[in-house]
């Protein structure tokens, strides 16, 4: 009995040695890497006192890995949550998205879809106005999700190119932050998807940039790239003092690699506005 209860624990032993081993590959890549390349000699603490981020275990969709990013602080002149830099460790191309709050957000939450390539860590770090640095990270299990096919309705899509659509809370409330939705119609082509007729990889086109504005002020701001879904919706919140109009506008752009951003060409503008009135 002793022997085998000694067995016992030398196996538990060896599995949890395993288990900190393998959690410590998983975070090489931004320990050694990532946090030198885009927070070098700067503390990031992790709390969930500032952001928390949402994501699921095991993806069903690789292609389609739903975030939730929530603040626990509301969006004030004097204390904010300037920007969150959306990251996944072991995608191909790691960076996901940066994206500019103000105090006319209301609320610096974030919900949209990306792409996985591998089990990974995704970590989402929120800048303060004042500089300090939060983050929150999810290990996320998926596989494949730069690299799924194009589907057989590219053609359709790529004839929706552009199209945008606004969906708002039911009730605006003067004053008060308002829940918005932006769909964005585009395939969001990484550069490592195999067209399902032609057989070749297709070249990259993707949204670059996107900017949200209620009346000319700034609500939302990002610069993304290849990790988000295709056909995107973000959804976020903006604060109406008054009617006015919210605008979006979006630019995307082709590289010559997925994994390099130095020969890209710019591509077109898109342009959409709603008419608010609370």
């Amino acid at each position: 009995m002793n022997t085998t209860n000694k067995l016992i624990g030398s196996f538990l032993l060896l599995l949890a040695c395993t288990t900190n081993v393998l959690a410590q590959e998983n975070e090489s890549e931004w320990l050694n890497n990532l946090k030198n390349i885009y927070f070098p000699d700067q503390s990031i603490y992790e709390s969930s006192d500032i952001i928390d981020l949402e994501a699921p275990i095991r993806a069903e969709d690789p292609a389609l890995v739903p975030l939730k990013i929530t603040s626990k602080i509301n969006q004030s002149e004097k204390t904010y949550i300037k920007k969150i830099l959306i990251l996944v460790d072991k995608n191909p191309f790691p960076f996901v998205g940066e994206f500019e709050f103000s105090p006319e957000s209301g609320k610096a939450d974030l919900a949209l879809r990306i792409r996985v390539n591998t089990y990974s860590y995704v970590r989402a770090i929120a800048q303060m106005n004042d500089g300090h640095l939060y983050m929150s990270k999810k290990f996320v299990k998926a596989s494949g999700g730069c690299s799924v096919p194009i589907s057989t309705d590219a053609d359709a899509s790529i004839n929706r190119l552009g199209k945008m659509k606004f969906r708002l809370d039911q009730e605006l409330k003067s004053g008060e932050p308002a829940l918005v939705q932006l769909l964005i119609s585009h395939p969001n082509i990484t550069g490592m998807q195999m067209d399902q007729v032609t057989r070749f990889i297709k070249k990259s086109n993707f949204i670059e940039k996107i900017n949200v504005s209620f009346d000319n002020k700034v609500v939302l701001k990002a610069k993304v790239d290849i990790a988000i879904s295709s056909d995107p919706h973000f959804r976020f919140y903006f604060v109406p003092q008054k009617s006015g109009v919210l605008k979006a506008e979006f630019t995307d752009t082709s590289c010559e690699s997925p994994i390099s951003r130095d020969l890209c060409t710019p591509g077109k503008t898109y342009t959409e506005t709603y008419q608010v009135s609370p």
